[in-house]
């Protein structure tokens, strides 16, 4: 099976949307999904910007909250703007970073996402995860723990530089096998598609 990495963002609304669907329409395609958690601070940084641009742009942020309203609607999802946005999510994607290697990164994933923009709670809050965690069976403290070393820490560090490295600079963004990035949730299907009838293939040209 061709592969199609994903890399997301936990503070970022529409990496939510496509975390809700990218294994169910993965499966179809006959692709395989790598999540790949990663931080956009310091992209955001190199660009000049000290925050998320839908706050540095109130109009692109109100229009950001409508589209996904309406598109969470279409989907049967729920949404709520947490109360602060963005949300520092730098151990939730510790957190996940963990899961990369141990196999549960998609079930936190979907259940951070949830918590955040369905429910409104604080993922920033390490109560809230430890409680995601123990739904998922796994032991809190222990998850914590290993989510707050230096090897996890390390990992995240170098998972971003990679992210940037490749040309990511938005999330969520889709990376297929021969470098090709697709950003946006609404680019979820096409990079699909291209993972699945590139498989390796060098030839660029649009299909």
């Amino acid at each position: 099976m061709s592969r199609l990495d994903f890399w997301f963002e936990f503070a970022s609304t529409y990496s939510y949307l496509s975390a809700m669907r990218i294994e169910t329409l993965a499966a179809e395609a006959g692709v395989t999904v790598v999540w790949r958690p990663f931080l956009l601070g310091p992209i955001f940084k190199a660009q000049g910007w000290s925050t998320s641009p839908f706050n540095l742009y109130p109009a692109k942020g109100r229009y950001m909250v409508r589209d996904i309203e309406r598109i969470a609607a279409d989907r049967g999802l729920a949404f709520r703007m947490p109360p602060t946005f963005p949300v520092n999510g730098l151990l939730a994607a510790r957190l996940a970073t963990v899961g990369v290697a141990e196999g549960w990164v998609a079930h936190f994933t979907r259940a951070a996402y949830e918590a955040q923009f369905a429910r409104g709670r604080d993922i920033a809050d390490p109560a809230v995860l430890a409680d995601l965690l123990a739904d998922l069976g796994l032991d809190p403290q222990a998850v914590l723990a290993t989510a707050a070393s230096d090897p996890t820490k390390t990992a995240l560090r170098e998972a971003t530089e990679q992210a940037i490295r490749l040309g990511v600079f938005g999330a969520p963004s889709f990376v297929t096998e021969d470098g090709e990035i697709f950003w946006g949730d609404d680019r979820l299907r096409r990079a699909l598609a291209w993972a699945n009838t590139r498989r390796g293939d060098t030839d660029r040209s649009p299909s």
